[in-house]
């Protein structure tokens, strides 16, 4: 049996784009990953599909695993011949419990390795604009727990030299003890005016983050309803933030986004929120299946080189014909001497990673646009084959038709209703949790409306909700449905939409200074 081994890996502070390439490969190779309260669960998605995920964090309220479970759980899945991450918050020798692991399995003569991580200690107050040392204002800084172990019997924390630090102080898992921290601290001749802030869920989205003194701090705080998990920051180097916040100053920060793209496709929109400072919550209304048949298409690749024109109406059309390109025996060479249109730049993307060049991009990313080319271009005679999916407008091969081309469309794919966490979306829309909706197809519009209980029904929902269209087809749609359209795309591209979603939030729901 392969021996296994422990690798106690840094999760970062939250935000997964801080994770070390160390950590990502770690979790790569992992039959099993135990991971804590504060790792962000969407770093779980690294790890194979057959790994063992184990939560060992927090249950309920307040009350954690107790650590003598973890320890088996570790020894029991080394001894099984397993490779485990044991994926922790932050850094996992900074006031980790990371030290204390690591000497359990140095003393069961375990094999282990330890991955540092961004320690929130130093990643948190730069999200929220606070450098924790500056040439001028610190030149030391000190880190400190702020929830000891209460077995020690008491406070070992020489709180005279904390006071006289002349530099920054981060404490660290605090904020229940926010009071007890600012009356030592005042008591031993630390100044009441001195900078403070807290900074809650730091690196994430729906980071928050309270500014006052000393003297202020304790009341701001309770007004805000300021929560673990926090940072908290003392020292001259607060003031920097009115200056230096670049994190929660981004056009989209803290807005809620309902992502309805597929799974498979929606790291991209996703992405680009993130980017914005937004917060996407990924609630997929489509998925995609091959098509009832293949006849038509088999038919079709079978005889190519009798078409002039293949036109392709979006990446996943791309993706599926090809693949059934390479099912019936041929490849990218089949499509030698065929005039290839693709509806837009993805999806001419998407096509040259078969090796294949668009001959043809329409400047107006929908059917109309590809109308428009194919009649400059002059397609009386001539013989179109049109891939797309089972659903679709029937304008382009209609208008085709009429302009003398002998036109056939095959699906190559089929849009579905996929199973999605409904209700748990639905409560989130009731509580006005969520402030856009983003729509990048007709079919995510009806799907949504059909997985939401109709029109009706989504009037209540979405009473208090933005809804952002990738284009105006989407657009139409959603009006005929009973949607009320916000924002529409200038073009029928994801970035497009994020920019629309940007510069409508930027007017109507302008960022507070």
């Amino acid at each position: 049996m392969v021996k296994g081994k422990v690798y106690l890996v840094g999760a970062g502070p939250g935000d997964p784009g801080l994770l070390t390439l160390r950590g990502k490969v770690c979790l790569e190779r992992a039959d099993v990953v135990l991971y804590d309260h504060l790792a962000n669960p969407a770093l779980l998605d690294y790890a194979p599909p057959h790994a063992e995920r184990i939560y060992v964090g927090r249950s309920g309220r307040g009350a954690y695993r107790p650590q003598e479970e973890i320890y088996q759980l570790l020894v029991q899945k080394v001894q099984e011949g397993k490779q485990v991450v044991r994926l922790k918050g932050g850094d996992p020798f900074v006031f980790g419990r990371g030290g204390e692991e690591a000497e359990m399995l140095a003393e069961q003569s375990i094999p282990f390795e330890v991955v540092p991580g961004v320690t929130s200690a130093v990643a948190v107050p730069a999200y929220a604009g606070i450098p924790v040392t500056h040439r001028t204002l610190a030149s030391t800084v000190t880190f400190v727990t702020g929830h000891e172990d209460p077995s020690k019997g008491g406070s070992v924390l020489e709180w005279p030299r904390l006071a006289t630090v002349d530099g920054t102080l981060v404490f660290l898992m605090g904020a229940k003890n926010l009071p007890t921290i600012v009356r030592r601290l005042t008591e031993e001749g630390k100044s009441s005016d001195t900078p403070v802030a807290l900074i809650q869920w730091g690196t994430y989205p729906k980071q928050r983050t309270v500014v006052g003194t000393l003297a202020t701090i304790i009341a701001q705080a309770e007004a805000a309803n300021i929560q673990p998990p926090t940072i908290i920051v003392i020292g001259a180097v607060v003031s920097l933030r009115q200056h230096m916040n670049w994190f929660e100053s981004r056009p989209l920060f803290g807005t809620r986004i309902l992502v309805t793209r597929a799974r498979s496709q929606a790291s991209e929109l996703s992405q680009l929120l993130l980017s914005y400072g937004g917060e996407p919550i990924e609630c997929p209304t489509i998925a995609f299946a091959p098509p009832v048949s293949w006849d038509e298409v088999d038919h079709a690749i079978a005889c190519l080189e009798t078409f002039q024109w293949l036109v392709l109406t979006s990446v996943n059309g791309v993706q599926h014909f090809m693949r059934r390109l390479w099912h019936n025996g041929r490849d990218a060479r089949s499509l030698h001497g065929l005039r290839v249109c693709c509806i837009g730049p993805r999806t001419a993307e998407e096509l040259e990673k078969f090796g294949v060049k668009a001959d043809v991009i329409p400047a107006q990313y929908q059917a109309e646009g590809i109308l428009e080319v194919m009649k400059a271009a002059g397609v009386a005679g001539q013989r179109v084959f049109i891939a797309r999916a089972a659903q679709a407008r029937e304008i382009l091969p209609e208008e085709l038709r009429r302009l003398g081309a002998e036109v056939l469309v095959a699906p190559v794919y089929q849009t579905v209703v996929p199973q999605s966490e409904v209700e748990a979306i639905k409560t989130r829309f009731l509580s006005q949790g969520i402030e856009m909706v983003t729509f990048a197809s007709s079919s995510t519009v009806r799907n949504f409306v059909e997985l939401f209980g109709g029109a009706e029904e989504l009037q209540k929902i979405l009473q208090h909700t933005i809804i952002g269209c990738i284009g105006p087809i989407t657009a139409e749609t959603a009006r005929e449905l009973g949607l009320q359209v916000e924002v529409v795309a200038g073009q029928n591209t994801i970035p497009a939409l994020v920019e629309a979603l940007v510069e409508y939030r930027a007017q109507a729901m302008p960022m507070s200074s």
